[in-house]
């Protein structure tokens, strides 16, 4: 896998963040002499015990073969944190030709309909918002008041809800996110990590390529090459019809589909998003005997 501009970004990134000071480097001189706002490659190579060569070879993203004892001194040295570690070696993964661990490789684009039993797994959280969402922020399954919940996301059907379109190419984002920009950041996070992790999927390459041509955010964010997990966490929305929500979230990966994840959203009990939520399910109450969303392809 030729992935050399990404790891020469992402290490170009990760150097420029990390000051002389932060690192413990003495002597480095006059500060205002310096030509680089972060880290020199000397300096890079120095603290992770390699040659000024060979790390300058890593940097032009000739990262194939490296060891992972090599791997480890440089993630130190630029002082990364556990995801931008996993993504590093995640980018030596597939510079090597290692498929992504426990993932299959992609030829289809198109995401499959969610198996029978998840959909009934979904539709068992009444409480909550749960959804099934891809590694290509594809909204794949919801139970009810995840519809409800993602209603302006949703909308009136056509092709899968996404929600890095929605977020980046849709106004009505800026009302349902009051932290958009926040959101912004770890949506496309999210995004550059899993591309690390999976270089091969396309689906995920041509919605890269359909936000960076239609989103100067998106665009600018995406070159920043920072990378993160979910995991849990505190968020704000605001719904249309509920108003203000402060959630609590929870993500857990989903063994039996690899790339996909379940997202359950809940209030802090007797807190007034609690009884926002319950107001919500009221309003989206309907018939129905499945949780997936609506995919007209």
């Amino acid at each position: 896998m030729d992935n050399r501009a990404d790891v020469r970004e992402f290490l170009m990134s990760r150097r420029a963040k990390v000051t002389p000071e932060a690192a413990g480097v003495i002597g480095t001189g006059d500060p205002s002499t310096r030509r680089v706002p972060g880290l020199r490659r000397s300096e890079v190579a120095a603290l992770a015990g390699v040659s000024v060569e060979y790390y300058a070879k890593l940097e032009r993203g000739a990262i194939g073969g490296a060891s992972a004892a090599v791997l480890d001194a440089v993630a130190q040295a630029l002082q990364l944190d556990d995801t931008e570690r996993a993504h590093l070696l995640d980018l030596a993964r597939a510079a090597d030709g290692i498929p992504p661990s426990g993932r299959a490789r992609r030829r289809s684009t198109r995401p499959g309909a969610p198996r029978p039993s998840l959909q009934w797994a979904l539709a068992a959280i009444t409480d909550g918002v749960a959804f099934v969402r891809d590694q290509r922020q594809d909204l794949l399954a919801t139970n009810a008041l995840g519809r409800a919940f993602y209603s302006p996301v949703i909308g009136d059907g056509g092709r899968t809800p996404n929600l890095a379109r929605f977020q980046f190419l849709d106004p009505a984002a800026r009302d349902f996110y009051p932290d958009w920009d926040l959101f912004a950041q770890m949506c496309v996070a999210i995004m550059r990590a899993e591309a690390g992790r999976d270089p091969h999927d396309k689906g995920l390459q041509d919605l890269v390529g359909e936000l960076s041509t239609r989103s100067d955010v998106f665009r600018r964010l995406w070159g920043a090459h920072d990378v993160r997990t979910h995991g849990s966490g505190t968020k704000r929305f605001h719904h249309p019809v509920v108003g203000e929500l402060t959630l609590a979230y929870e993500e857990l990966a989903i063994t039996a589909e690899p790339g996909q994840v379940l997202m359950v959203y809940t209030a802090e009990p007797g807190s007034p998003s609690a009884e926002r939520l319950r107001l919500l399910a009221s309003w989206g109450a309907e018939p129905a005997t499945s949780a997936s969303v609506e995919q007209d392809r």
